[in-house]
């Protein structure tokens, strides 16, 4: 792992923007129709669980990234090859990221751009950026957040002062019932966004303050949640329940509704701009651990030397995943959230967190035998 830190502030802000990566502008939690924004909510309660799993890990071995204390857990063998195994579901996770960049823009702004042509530039970018370390990419979202602020909270002022939100399209509260809204936030909406914050154990060892790693990312997953929840209560609000299912992106159409004046409208842009920022963060993410897990595993002098190689591989997987964009939300709807979400997200970590727990108990014991004779 290269020799770097990054700030409480810059890592705040990395998880805030990969925890709104493309949720914010997917129809996300619709599943619980008109009660999305509560699903998100107790989704959120999910995502704190799985954050004490991850952070008891981190206490454990306070200096060692995911693919590092797999190995001290497991043993040397078959925590190489869990490790590994992480490895290969970080890249993915950047190749569905990826796709998922390449798809909206299609959709919403280039639609006669070919989608090889849009993603090569972005990996071009994002290379470039971590190829120059985490140190870089961590004051760039520093920057960054502070306008993705500015651009939501103007959006928002815009989109009430044109007067098209309609706080009856939430009403009536639980139509349906408690039981579509459990379905949907455990454990779609918990893995989606939520335990994806796992990709963060590869990233706790560069904080410059290991002490407040516990705050940052509550605070990280709280107001991200709550972010989430409110922006779909918000498209309800403003386009009805039928309209949000029907649309792919219903951010989109929220804050095509804005009409001030005959003056400011069409700020489609805002939403695109948004939409690039959070997934150039997020993708970044899950791609720079998955470099500095293959220099962890194969102990590589550093990380710079597989960027651009690695960056192949993730263009090319990124075009491979499926065939089209409804294949590609099926996949991961439906296809991938129990063989790999569930094992990567919960019972590894949690098996590993038991194992370490033991073993250190163990060794606890060990000592204070040792000090009474």
């Amino acid at each position: 792992m290269e020799r770097a830190k990054i700030s409480v502030i810059q890592l705040f802000a990395m998880m805030f923007l990969f925890e709104l990566g493309s949720a914010i502008v997917v129809s996300y939690g619709i599943g619980a129709k008109k009660d999305a924004w509560l699903a998100i909510l107790l989704a959120m309660c999910g995502g704190i669980i799985l954050f004490f799993i991850y952070y008891f890990l981190f206490r454990q071995y306070p200096n060692l990234p995911l693919t590092g204390y797999a190995r001290k857990i497991f043993g040397k063998y078959v925590g190489w090859i869990i490790g590994l195994l992480y490895v290969i579901f970080f890249l993915y996770e950047a190749a569905r990221g990826l796709r998922d960049f390449g798809d909206l823009l299609l959709a919403s702004t280039m639609p006669n751009t070919p989608l090889f042509v849009l993603n090569i530039l972005f990996v071009l970018a994002m290379c470039y950026v971590l190829y120059l370390g985490i140190e870089v990419l961590g004051r760039t979202t520093e920057v960054f957040i502070v306008t993705l602020l500015f651009f939501g909270v103007t959006g928002n002022l815009f989109v009430y002062f044109s007067g098209n939100v309609e706080l009856h399209n939430l009403q009536p509260f639980l139509e349906n019932g408690w039981k579509p809204i459990l379905t949907t936030a455990f454990p779609l909406l918990t893995f989606f966004p939520f335990g994806e914050m796992i990709v963060f154990t590869m990233l706790l060892p560069y904080l410059n303050r290991p002490d407040l790693a516990k705050k940052v990312w509550l605070s990280a997953v709280i107001s991200s949640g709550l972010i989430l929840s409110y922006t779909t209560s918000l498209d309800i609000a403003v386009l009805g329940i039928e309209a949000v299912e029907r649309s792919t992106f219903p951010l989109f159409s929220t804050i095509g509704k804005v009409n001030l004046f005959d003056f400011i409208q069409r700020l489609d842009a805002v939403v695109v701009y948004t939409f690039l920022i959070t997934m150039l963060f997020k993708i970044s993410i899950w791609f720079y651990c998955a470099v500095i897990g293959i220099v962890d595993l194969f102990k590589l002098k550093n990380h710079q030397q597989i960027v651009l190689p690695m960056g192949v591989i993730l263009l090319f997987l990124s075009m491979e995943i499926a065939s089209n964009f409804t294949e590609h939300i099926e996949e991961g709807l439906d296809i991938i959230m129990y063989p790999l979400h569930l094992p990567f997200m919960v019972i590894i970590p949690l098996l590993m967190l038991l194992i370490a727990l033991i073993r250190n108990g163990f060794k606890k014991n060990g000592r204070s035998k040792s000090n009474e004779t």
